[in-house]
């Protein structure tokens, strides 16, 4: 191809943009005389590209060798310079913040909940530096604090509960002061606390092998409640004789409810088909369990057989009940004492006598008074009938005068 000399360009001749120009109003031409040369000359074409693709190939292959070299080497003077890789880092930093403050942000925008979890490990690793930084924040500002404050509060709902949480506390502050009680015991907990608390929780929950394990539990528990309440006596009467031969023969001395529990925990776990994903831990609760519905199941019968012991001493012995309660009326008014309900008397004083002689040691005094209150319903009209004024078959009436009965 023949060249015009240099001589013959004009000044400022710039070939590269005449041929963008070129190309830029001839590109249907030009697209059609490469599309007839690439079939007039199909495997020329082919080599071409092939040579090209081999260049290209090539060429990213060079410029990934590079690019690896060059962090290789960055890498190494990091280490090997450490403290002026850390002061070009501070440099960067303060002459950038805007910048750093950027990347943070849409960082923690794409990443909240990732950034948040790590954060809250952090604090989780060591709670007392948290509270020790939280504690220096708020010396530090004190005036932010304070703005934070009364922003929440600036909500008339949010500062309304408050108001009231803080009076229902005062009050029932008042209220145990007033009744002699300690007050309320408050343990708060802190969200390292509650985290851990969660965790726990799901692993508990979300572990494969806990429906089973709590199949094999429930029915364990039920069992052994189940076997206690039915035949819990005459398990009782073997510890006590396998504790008294114990001691006959110089053993320690164990205690007859670890013996009971412990033959009944054998004998259930006899019984099921399965208790291979049972812990001690596990039979521990169900003993605890089965003790706390046996004695409420004890307490339970000791209650009712007192109520119907009272009824059936009222009605049986209706008229010595009767004739007492009105000597006990007549020494309250010689006391000066109002007059109490002859009925309520009655209740009270067969109460007194039919508790020497039933059981009552699972029963507490506030259910002596609820039972002598169900004792008095379940009476009602019965005693307002059989226990109305008797005639008393005495040869003369009985004063209750002093003087008369000198």
């Amino acid at each position: 191809m023949l060249r015009k000399p240099l001589a013959e360009y004009p000044s400022g001749y710039d070939a590269a943009e005449e041929r963008r120009q070129y190309v830029a109003a001839n590109r249907d031409r030009i697209r059609e005389l490469n599309r007839l040369w690439r079939s007039e000359h199909l495997d020329r074409a082919r080599e071409l590209n092939r040579d090209s693709m081999r260049r290209a190939a090539a060429r990213r292959h060079r410029e990934v060798e590079v690019r690896a070299r060059g962090r290789e080497r960055a890498k190494q003077w990091r280490v090997d310079h450490p403290e002026r890789r850390r002061e070009y880092q501070q440099r960067w930093v303060a002459e950038n913040r805007d910048k750093v403050r950027e990347y943070y942000n849409r960082y923690y925008e794409a990443h909240r909940d990732e950034v948040n979890a790590r954060a809250a490990a952090r604090r989780d690793a060591d709670p007392e530096r948290t509270k020790q930084i939280t504690r220096q924040w708020a010396e530090r500002n004190k005036e932010r604090r304070a703005e934070l404050q009364r922003n929440r509060r600036s909500d008339p709902e949010i500062y309304q509960s408050e108001l009231e949480a803080n009076a229902a506390a005062r009050r029932l502050k008042r209220s145990l002061s007033r009744a002699g009680l300690p007050p309320k015991r408050i343990h708060v907990a802190t969200a390292a606390e509650r985290r851990a608390n969660e965790r726990d929780a799901d692993a508990y929950f979300n572990d494969p092998s806990r429906p089973e394990h709590l199949r094999q539990f429930t029915v364990f528990a039920e069992s052994l409640t189940e076997h206690m309440l039915k035949n819990g006596a005459r398990m009782r009467e073997f510890a006590e004789a396998y504790v008294s031969s114990r001691a006959r023969v110089g053993l320690p001395p164990v205690s007859v409810e670890d013996v009971v529990y412990a033959r009944a925990v054998e004998i259930v776990a006899e019984r099921m088909r399965r208790v291979d994903l049972l812990t001690g831990r596990d039979v521990a609760a169900a003993v605890r369990s089965t003790k706390a519905e046996v004695r409420r199941e004890e307490r339970q019968l000791q209650f009712h057989w007192l109520v119907k012991t009272v009824v059936a001493h009222v009605h049986s012995d209706n008229v010595r009940l009767r004739f007492d309660a009105e000597i006990e009326n007549h020494a309250r008014n010689l006391r000066g004492k109002p007059r109490a309900q002859v009925e309520s008397l009655v209740v009270q004083l067969a109460m007194r006598e039919v508790v020497q002689r039933v059981p009552t040691n699972k029963l507490t005094i506030d259910d002596a008074r609820r039972a002598a209150r169900i004792a008095g319903l379940r009476l009602g009209a019965s005693i307002q009938d059989r226990l109305a004024t008797p005639t008393v078959t005495s040869p003369r009436p009985v004063s209750f005068d002093p003087m008369v009965q000198r």
